[in-house]
């Protein structure tokens, strides 16, 4: 089972026919990406679940259905284990961005760490889930495909949010100050922590 979010609702791709109750079924061959962002607006429907035989097919189907734009990011640990969170659009996010050129995703996701923060001395230790969400941009809707690594630092220095791409706010948050923080998130973001 795959999940792409429309802001906060997800399409959930599955192999599994389930009785419609806030949420509607399509059949993954036969539906618009029109259909299902007008479905998912309403406000009665919690999601949108499509269908297809085949699960190891499904996701490559959905993504073929619009454009992709790939990006990296990071969920960021400090030596105290406080997780590194941007505040960018009114909502706390982790860092992440757009690959450039012919950077491997692991480059591209330390690269925008620390432009958007100011952090470096970033080691990678684990991939973890990717997040696929949906966005309009100039009028034409995008998935954004994000693979998220998990990172550590040793980095004490001054923390400095990229101004040009909307960050107001950059923080090393504890764990309470983390739960807190993603009452004001993604959902995409509530996954990864």
């Amino acid at each position: 089972m795959h999940y792409i979010f429309v802001n906060d609702k997800p399409i959930i791709l599955t192999t599994k026919v389930e009785k419609e109750t806030n949420f509607k079924n399509f059949l993954l061959k036969d539906v618009s990406i029109d259909t299902i962002i007008k479905t998912i607006s309403k406000r009665k429907i919690e999601s949108v679940r499509l269908i297809h035989h085949n699960p190891n097919t499904i996701l490559k189907k959905f993504l073929a259905k619009l454009p992709n734009v790939v990006a990296g990011g990071g969920k960021v640990f400090n030596n105290k284990g406080d997780v590194l969170f941007i505040f960018r659009n009114n909502k706390w996010d982790l860092p992440k961005g757009k690959s450039e050129g012919k950077e491997s995703i692991e480059e591209t996701a330390i690269r925008e760490v620390e432009e958007e923060t100011g952090v470096n001395g970033l080691k990678i230790n684990k991939p973890l889930e990717t997040t696929y969400h949906i966005f309009k941009r100039n009028d034409k809707l995008k998935i954004k495909i994000t693979y998220w690594f998990e990172m550590n630092t040793n980095f004490e220095g001054e923390l400095f949010p990229q101004e040009n791409e909307g960050i107001t706010k950059v923080a090393w948050l504890n764990k309470e100050e983390a739960t807190k923080a993603l009452k004001n998130s993604y959902a995409n973001i509530k996954l990864l922590i």
